[in-house]
């Protein structure tokens, strides 16, 4: 990406700290009070969660002729901060036509994953959130930067999998 003569290095994560009233709105029906940590860094949390949420991506190469393409599984790490702090990086996914780093528009579902991950650390019981995977196109792990930052659920679980002797 360029600004002016400027070239930065595109992120392998975003933050979505836009999404915080959305979080904030579902945490206040168990009369719960989080703020958003702005501050992006390995280390310092007291929890972390890997999850995925949903979206849809835009390639951002003027040349590709991908139209953009929606994800189910976009990884998520959600971490838990001293002073009822939190954050979650979202993880990039490349274009498949260009490879191209895109960061997602995100659906409801991120607010609802972190709020329900913020009322587990904080002791409440609620139900899990709605997952409507399944049936989609399968994970290309070597297009999704969770997988490659060890951050992605599906990643995991594969190589879970394969850890096992049958």
């Amino acid at each position: 990406m360029y600004v002016g003569s400027l070239r930065l290095l595109a992120r392998a994560w975003s933050l979505f700290p836009e999404h915080h009233g959305s979080v904030e709105d579902l945490l206040q029906e168990e009369g719960l009070n989080f703020h958003f940590h702005h501050t992006d860094r390995e280390s310092g949390h007291i929890k972390g969660y890997d999850t995925n949420v949903m979206g849809r991506f835009a390639c951002p190469n003027a040349n590709c002729t991908q139209q953009g393409w929606s994800s189910k599984m976009i990884a998520v790490w959600i971490r838990l901060y001293s002073g009822s702090r939190y954050n979650a990086r979202v993880y990039n996914q490349r274009c498949k036509s260009c490879n191209s780093l895109s960061r997602p528009t995100l659906d409801d579902s991120y607010a609802e994953r972190i709020a329900y991950r913020l009322k587990k650390w904080s002791n409440i019981e609620v139900e899990p959130p709605h997952y409507s995977g399944g049936s989609g196109k399968p994970h290309e792990r070597d297009l999704c930067e969770g997988c490659k930052n060890g951050h992605c659920a599906d990643g995991e679980l594969e190589e879970r999998m394969r850890s096992f002797c049958f």
